[in-house]
């Protein structure tokens, strides 16, 4: 049985009324709300014994200007993308870094990137079949094993302290941070982490608001937000509103409520 324990970074639409010809002729696409730019792998066996490494940039296809607020989380630059292989290339080197997928599992910090990959997959009618069904959340074994409560799990910078292991690298880095995840799943790792089966299908599905016609006016949200705190918005703030507002519209954050909530 092998391991394999990546992280992902995604590049998402972005709009700057201040430009010409800023919208990609793909942006509206809603298939692909987050477009994958970099991915970090680490393999190891059952004794934790390391394998082999994966990492590679990728050049964007849908949202080809990086988002400000992704540039500054990762540093990673539109002249860096340009020169990578697009997506399809990267996930054909990937899926031979993987090898057999019924004897491997996926290792990962929360299971947001394991949605994104297969949409990403799925985006570029690719198949999904040579990826292992097979995974282990490392981030929600993480939070137990500190008594973190479901609705705040632990972030993989403050696990890392937690343990005490060393810090080599930038986090929001796809290979470091697949290495640190990697670092913290050793560290932890107990019989009891036995893996789970990943099916899409399962995802809970929310129905569509009666108002769905409609859209949200941002430019009434951002008053609403200087009118709660006496003071203008930056544009840096309106820009996380923004993202906020995207992310949540793919409901890959919803959680189950506890009984007692």
């Amino acid at each position: 049985m092998n391991y394999i324990i990546f992280d992902l970074e995604f590049n998402q639409e972005f709009k700057d009324k201040s430009l010409e010809n800023t919208d990609e002729k793909h942006n509206n696409n809603p298939k692909l709300t987050f477009e994958i730019i970099q991915i970090g792998a680490i393999k190891i066996n059952d004794n934790f014994e390391k394998i082999s490494t994966f990492s590679s940039l990728i050049k964007p296809n849908v949202h080809i200007k990086v988002h400000p607020y992704v540039h500054k989380m990762t540093g990673i630059t539109e002249d860096q993308l340009q020169s990578k292989e697009e997506f399809p290339s990267i996930y054909e080197r990937l899926v031979e870094f993987i090898g057999n997928p019924e004897d491997s599992v996926l290792c990962v910090w929360g299971i947001v990137d394991i949605k994104e990959l297969l949409r990403n997959i799925k985006f570029y009618n690719l198949s999904t079949d040579v990826i292992p069904k097979k995974y282990i959340d490392v981030q929600h074994h993480a939070s137990k094993f500190f008594g973190t409560k479901y609705s705040s799990r632990i972030g993989l910078k403050n696990a890392i302290e937690l343990l005490n292991l060393k810090i080599e690298g930038d986090f929001h880095d796809a290979f470091n941070d697949a290495y640190y995840t990697c670092e913290v799943f050793k560290s932890i790792y107990s019989p009891t982490m036995k893996p789970l089966i990943y099916n899409d299908t399962n995802r809970r599905k929310v129905k569509d608001a009666p108002h769905k016609k409609y859209k949200v006016n941002m430019n009434g949200v951002y008053q609403q937000f200087e009118k709660m705190y006496s003071r203008q918005l930056s544009k840096t703030e309106k820009d996380m509103i923004q993202l906020a507002y995207t992310m949540g519209r793919t409901h890959q954050f919803l959680v189950k409520k506890s009984d007692k909530e």
